[in-house]
């Protein structure tokens, strides 16, 4: 099973990283069609085993203990089989 972590910032949480990609698009011409950028990062871990309960609490804990920054940062897990 593979799982799938998106981790940004949360809302309220300065994104100096967004907030230059922006500003660059901005300067490239798409100033009209950009309303706000947020940059993150995507973890993808290979796992071994089958059981989508399993998965998901030991991706989570993996989080909390180590891939996230829960104060300020938010994760999605997205598990593929």
């Amino acid at each position: 099973m593979k799982a799938i972590v998106n981790i940004g910032l949360k809302k309220g949480v300065l994104d100096s990283q967004g907030k230059a990609t922006h500003h660059t698009l901005d300067t490239l011409g798409f100033t009209s069609l950009v309303k706000d950028v947020r940059v993150g990062k995507q973890i993808i871990i290979e796992l071994n085993t089958n059981d989508e309960n399993e998965a998901r609490e030991t991706v989570a804990k993996m989080c909390k203990d180590l891939l996230a920054n829960t104060v300020i940062e938010d994760y999605e897990i997205i598990l593929e089989a």
